[in-house]
Formats: structure tokens, C-alpha cells, sequence
């Protein structure tokens, strides 16, 4: 893996040395004990020629079966799935159809409707996962699309996808949001989509998200939201649907009071969503547990935890 497209790019020329620091820091192989094997993966895929690319549909697409003999079918599926657990998707590579754990597009579909034509802008996509998301901004016409996640499985599931896409226009590096220029506002379009309730301080985070933004840029957050708590936020006690780190849970005025507190603008919940077993759930690509052991088995309306069940607000504001 290099990143030299990405270095290449002159909007991003004035903070190289920062960004080398970060991606040095977070792909440091001893803190990866399954790096080497997943790297070795990405070697075993076979060399092929895409007959199609088609990324403006639910099914991010890269070629087709008859573009592979069989033995070079079975060799793809076989170092794919060994990259699994695939979390968002889905994909269809050649033969291999990856359903991921989550069913991205239905979130992509309850995102389009309400935001900015893409076409032409810049975008930045945090918390990128495998980069689904970032592959269908492509398909809406973005100019170029930067995704960002420190796992390292991630970014190497987004390099099987790109070995066969091979698009400029799209790069991943393996950072968090902390690791980002404080000001570097260059971006016309930021994405947060599963980022805020991860954070310590959520205003910091949407502070740091609008200093990525160009004047008049579009912010999209989705985050998980809740009803009605005393005092607007809900801070779990350990764990929230079995995740980690999950520090706040805000009700829509409140998530609306820290955009504006944030220095954002004509802010507004586009679209409120619980999450379904359909949405999340175990594949044959992710084996472990998902949704339906998250929740409560005689009260799907509450986590194991008994803490209300997974609620999507999705949010735009402007800078």
C-alpha cells in the first residue's frame, strides 16, 4: 500500500508532513498483528481487467464473472472472504457477491434525497468503513472523494476493491478525525455518518468536522439519536447495543443546539430511522454477533443493555 495519489494532490501539499506523521503513526505494523496476512491477501487476488464499473447503484459493481476463468473466480472469492468480516457494502467483484453486514445502500438512500447534488465537489467521508459509501459519491458525480478510518482491515478491504476500480479520484487513509488539520478547509461536502456518539466531546468533533469545510460547505451527520432523556443526552453506563466507546446519546434539539453552537447553519433532521434486523445483520461475509443478539430478545424495542434501540437521526447544516 502507498499513498502517493493522495500526495500528489496540490489542495493538500501544505499539510504533507502532518498527514505523513498520522498515516506513519496509525499503519505501524506492530500495532497490527494481522497486517502481513491481510497484505498477503491483497497479493493473492488475481490481475484482471474489469469489463464494467458501475458505482451509481446499490451494488457497487466491479466486473463480471465471464471476465475470470474459474480458477481465477475461486482464487478471488477465496482471499476476499478471508479479508472478512465485511461490515458495509454490499459488492459485486467479478463473481463474488460481498454481503456485508449492513445494508449501506439503504442508508445512501435515505441520504440522497436531502442532500447537495454532488457533482463536481470535493468530499470527505469520516468513519469511512470499507468505503461503500465513498465508491457511490463517485457514482453521484463527486470530482473527489477522501475517506478516512484508522482500521487497517478497512483500508485493506478498500484496496481489494480498488486493485479492480483503480479511480484517482478516491482515496483512503487509515487516520481518525483527530488526526486531520485543525483548518484545512478545502472540502465542499463532509460527511459524519456513525461518528458523533464515538466521541468524548461531540462539539469538538463538530468543530473539527466545519474547519474542514469550504464557506457555504454542506456538513451530513447521521448519529444514533433518542427520544426523550433528562437533560437531552443519554450517557451509557458501560456498553450501548454492545458497542464500546459510546459516550453520548442526544436527542434531536440537542444534537440542532451543538451544530449551532458549532457555528453552523440552516440546520435541520432530514430523516429519523430505527435500524432493523433487515439492516443489520449476520452474513455469511460477517459471522459474528450483529443486531438481533444486540437487542433485547423480549423487547426488540431495547438493547440488552435495556437502553432504547439503535435510532438514526440524519442532520444537514451548513457552514
Amino acid at each position: 500500500m502507498n499513498f502517493n495519489a493522495f500526495f500528489s494532490r496540490a489542495e493538500f501539499a501544505k499539510w504533507q508532513h502532518q498527514f505523513e506523521t498520522a498515516i506513519n503513526a496509525r499503519a505501524n505494523p506492530k500495532r497490527h498483528g494481522d497486517l502481513p496476512k491481510w497484505l498477503n491477501l491483497l497479493e493473492q487476488l488475481p490481475d484482471a481487467e474489469p469489463s464494467q464499473i458501475r458505482l451509481n447503484q446499490d451494488v457497487v459493481t466491479i466486473g463480471a464473472s465471464a471476465d475470470l476463468n474459474q480458477e481465477q473466480q475461486a482464487q478471488l472469492h477465496d482471499a476476499l472472504f478471508a479479508l472478512s468480516p465485511w461490515r458495509k457494502g454490499p459488492y459485486q467483484i467479478f463473481n463474488s457477491f460481498i454481503d456485508t453486514e449492513w445494508r449501506s445502500d439503504w442508508k445512501w438512500q435515505r441520504v440522497t434525497p436531502h442532500i447537495s447534488a454532488l457533482h463536481d465537489r470535493k468530499v470527505l467521508d469520516v468513519g469511512c468503513g470499507t468505503g461503500y459509501h465513498g465508491w457511490r459519491m463517485l457514482g453521484d458525480g463527486a470530482d473527489y472523494v477522501l475517506g478516512i478510518d484508522p482500521s487497517m482491515r478497512f483500508l485493506v478491504q478498500y484496496n481489494a476493491v480498488q486493485k479492480y476500480a483503480q479511480n484517482e479520484r478516491f482515496d483512503f487513509l487509515p487516520i481518525g478525525i483527530e488526526d486531520m488539520p485543525t483548518s484545512m478547509p478545502v472540502f465542499d461536502t463532509v460527511f459524519s455518518m456513525g461518528v458523533l456518539y464515538h466521541r468524548r466531546n461531540p462539539i469538538n468533533h463538530l468543530i473539527e468536522l466545519k474547519d474542514l469545510l469550504v464557506d457555504g460547505g454542506e456538513l451530513v451527520l447521521e448519529t444514533l439519536i433518542v427520544d426523550e432523556i433528562a437533560g437531552g443526552t443519554l450517557t451509557p453506563e458501560a456498553r450501548y447495543a454492545q458497542m464500546r466507546n459510546v459516550w453520548s446519546i442526544m436527542t434531536v434539539e440537542k444534537i440542532a443546539d451543538l451544530l449551532n453552537e458549532a457555528g453552523f447553519k440552516e440546520i435541520r433532521c432530514v430523516d429519523q430511522n430505527i435500524t432493523s434486523l433487515e439492516e443489520q445483520r449476520r452474513t455469511d461475509w460477517m459471522q459474528f454477533h450483529s443486531l438481533k443478539e444486540f437487542l433485547d430478545p423480549l423487547d426488540l424495542s431495547k438493547t440488552v443493555e435495556g437502553y432504547p434501540a439503535p435510532k438514526r437521526g440524519l442532520f444537514i447544516a451548513n457552514k
